[in-house]
């Protein structure tokens, strides 16, 4: 009977050491679970990574394609996270060969994590987004009465999809700012400019491969499928610009 406290308090940290905890562990930004976790390879904790990346981005993604029709809410459901996990790998083989440049000397392996961990954690917010998502597209007229060029609740939702999904990119490298300025030696300057590398991959990866597989909404006199017959044609900024204007356009 003496033996049993100790048993139950070495069996601590492993009931500690769940999936919620860690992903609760992850969104707090704790410094040294995420230096211990970017320094070793965990494939059971990179399995774990991805799934939260697949399922929250999907859940966005699927509430996003829903306006259109059911059917491009799955395509979107499937692509918007291929895109963040191509955007991960892409962005950390850039930094992987910018950071030590930029004054942080980590290897492409502890790069790839830290960044992985940064999208996991934008996976998560848009996953909580998602009900709100739905509810907005729930309470929109229906997609078939606009059009790209015409009307302004299209480009209004448009674009609030664009900053919610910019709202959880910017928060999710900005959680782990003080990681990197743990790995930097506790020098600001160089966390600031890894994390606006960071930032730069993100968004030039992020919209060209958004570009590349569109549609996510797709407009009405369109048909609904997978990809466009002339996916590179154009870019993702024209869009954007497009946009504002007709949101702002004075009838």
């Amino acid at each position: 009977m003496q033996g049993e406290p100790a048993n139950i308090s070495a069996s601590a940290p492993e009931r500690l050491d769940t999936k919620p905890a860690r992903l609760n562990l992850l969104l707090r930004g704790e410094v040294t679970s995420l230096e211990a976790w970017s320094a070793q390879w965990d494939s059971q904790r990179i399995i774990s990574h991805i799934g939260i990346i697949v399922i929250g981005a999907g859940l966005y993604g699927a509430a996003m394609g829903w306006w259109r029709d059911p059917m491009q809410a799955l395509y979107t459901a499937i692509k918007f996270p291929l895109i963040i996990l191509l955007t991960a790998t892409a962005n950390a083989m850039l930094n992987a060969m910018l950071a030590p440049l930029l004054g942080l000397n980590i290897p492409f392996r502890q790069s790839f994590l830290a960044i992985l961990m940064s999208f996991t954690i934008a996976g998560a917010i848009l996953g909580s987004f998602a009900p709100i998502v739905a509810f907005v597209i729930w309470n929109a007229p229906p997609l078939a009465s606009h059009t790209q060029d015409s009307g302004g609740t299209y480009s209004l939702i448009l674009l609030t999809f664009v900053v919610i999904i910019a709202f959880a990119g910017i928060t999710a490298n900005f959680r782990l700012l003080q990681l990197l300025r743990h790995l930097g030696g506790g020098r600001r300057n160089v966390a600031f400019r890894v994390l606006l590398a960071w930032l730069v991959g993100n968004l030039f990866f992020g919209s060209q491969l958004s570009w590349i597989l569109r549609p996510f909404i797709g407009a009405p006199g369109l048909p609904v499928q997978f990809l466009r017959e002339h996916a590179f044609k154009g870019n993702f900024y024209e869009t954007i610009f497009r946009t504002f204007i007709n949101l702002f356009r004075v009838h």
